[in-house]
């Protein structure tokens, strides 16, 4: 278990030199061993073995473990100071207003007392603190006794209405908490679920309106459930209009820098919407803005977020023929551990695919080797479509190795792990694609004659390219560059050149 290493990766460099100047301040020793243990967590390929040695000279793994134990509590206690101090202040302060002010009514300084209700009101208003409002309203109908200019009618329509703000954002806190479970069991557990009627239902028993106004985290919230709905339905369309008029309402809130952790994650979720809708220059738009905003706060969240933020980069480079480019985006990733394990994985094929349309076999042959474990393993740390396109992009490689035994084991292992499950979610058509490539690898010349692209053509239920989801298309294009006898990665892009025009069509 790394979770003390994990953490520490997080860090920005302006973050580790705090807490190495934080480790020094606490040190009562010269020969204290904690700096010189978190700088040597901090390269990649040292083993727990390597570390102790480094340390004392031997394997006294005794004293390793309790060193790293007092290493991880202090982690613990740095990061809550962190947070504290960069994150909290604005609710400190209302906190500390609330207190004054009961401190203030308790001893009948009402005048000042409300001043500062006032005071903190405006604060929790404007960073819509519903939690901290609510005993702001709470205070203020107690004493309105003591305050002859208040309207007490209109200050019960404020508390109620505030109620039902606070509550609606725990209701949302709810509906989120099931669909992200839902997203698991369909992603990682392999289970077949009605999605849309589920997301409806839920909805509805919780009684949401998702033209409600909502506070900037529980945006974000409805915004993941709107994406998790597109991931299922493959219908990024649908939602686009949604996320980036949501995201100009957020956009207008005060507070938003002060959950900008949330804001990252809204940014990339447009972006990635915006990119599976073959809308690069639009995506490449938000990517940039994602960026800025994770240089902000001293690039706090900078190493949460660089792998998803240069995959998403490099697929949009790689699909507006910067085929290069992209491939020189994501290369410094593949040999560096992080603890954002789905995104690496998704660094690793994306990159696969970048060579194996470049026809670099070799390259993609050879990072190929770094998925050695199990799909069980995979589909735990990925999902299961990532692990299904995995063995597709397997099968397709060893095909133009002409490595004809390796591919007959891989599509029997392929149709025994996922026949069933493609079935239920009426994913039919992976199978028939399998199919027909198997009949190329058997019979490779059967490709170009009429009698096989006229079975391709009425074995689809074909849907507008612009609809068709980007990854999909890129492995049907395989198959149609064998028929056409053209370049894989040149027919990839004619097909998404073909969408993005069909996108301007009224």
């Amino acid at each position: 278990m790394n979770y003390l290493k994990d953490i520490i990766l997080t860090f920005s460099n302006e973050e580790r030199k705090k807490f190495i100047t934080y480790l020094d301040s606490k040190n009562k020793r010269n020969d204290a061993k904690n700096i010189k243990l978190f700088n040597l967590l901090l390269k990649d390929n040292l083993s727990a073995s390597d570390i102790c040695s480094k340390l004392y000279g031997s394997q006294k793994k005794d004293a390793y473990h309790a060193l790293r134990k007092r290493l991880h509590q202090s982690v613990i206690d740095f990061t809550a100071n962190q947070s504290l101090h960069q994150e909290s202040s604005t609710d400190m302060q209302i906190i500390k207003c609330i207190l004054a002010s009961k401190s203030f009514l308790q001893q009948r300084q009402y005048k000042i007392a409300y001043k500062t209700l006032d005071k903190a009101h405006m604060l929790a208003t404007e960073y819509q603190h519903y939690p901290l409002l609510n005993e702001i309203y709470h205070i203020k109908i107690q004493y309105a006794f003591a305050n002859p200019n208040i309207k007490l009618d209109a200050l019960i329509s404020e508390f109620k209405n505030n109620q039902k703000q606070l509550f609606l954002e725990d209701e949302l806190n709810l509906v989120y908490a099931k669909i992200r479970q839902t997203l698991n069991d369909i992603s990682f557990k392999g289970k077949v679920i009605d999605f849309q009627t589920l997301w409806q239902t839920t909805l509805k028993e919780h009684h949401i309106d998702i033209n409600d106004a909502l506070s900037f985290k529980s945006l974000y919230q409805l915004i993941t459930i709107a994406s998790i709905s597109a991931f299922i339905t493959k219908d990024y369309l649908k939602i686009e209009p949604f996320l980036i008029s949501t995201y100009k309402s957020i956009n207008a809130y005060k507070g938003k820098n002060k959950q900008l952790y949330y804001h990252i994650l809204i940014l990339f979720a447009i972006a990635n919407a915006l990119f599976r809708n073959k809308k690069f220059k639009e995506s490449l738009y938000y990517i940039n803005l994602m960026h800025e905003h994770m240089l902000m706060n001293k690039s706090k969240h900078y190493n949460t977020f660089k792998l998803k933020h240069s995959l998403l980069l490099a697929l949009n480079l790689n699909y507006s023929n910067k085929q290069l480019l992209a491939i020189n985006t994501l290369i410094p990733f593949v040999n560096k551990k992080h603890p954002d394990t789905e995104a690496w994985l998704d660094i690793c094929l994306s990159l696969i695919v970048f060579y194996f349309q470049k026809n670099d076999l070799d390259n993609a042959k050879k990072l190929f080797t770094k998925f050695y474990h199990t799909d069980t393993y995979y589909t735990e740390k990925a999902g299961k479509e990532w692990v299904i396109k995995k063995n597709l992009i397997e099968i397709l490689l060893h095909i133009e190795l002409n490595n004809i035994d390796l591919v007959e084991s891989r599509l029997l292992s392929f149709k025994r792990q996922h026949t069933q499950y493609l079935k239920h979610i009426n994913q039919e058509r992976v199978l028939i694609y399998l199919s027909f490539v198997e009949t190329y690898y058997k019979n490779p010349e059967l490709a170009t004659t009429k009698a096989f692209k006229d079975n391709v053509e009425n074995s689809f239920d074909w849907i507008k390219s612009h609809k068709e989801d980007i990854f999909v298309m890129s492995f049907y294009c395989w198959l149609k560059s064998k028929m056409n006898n053209t370049n894989l990665f040149e027919t990839t892009l004619h097909l998404v050149k073909k969408a993005q025009q069909e996108l301007t069509i009224p």
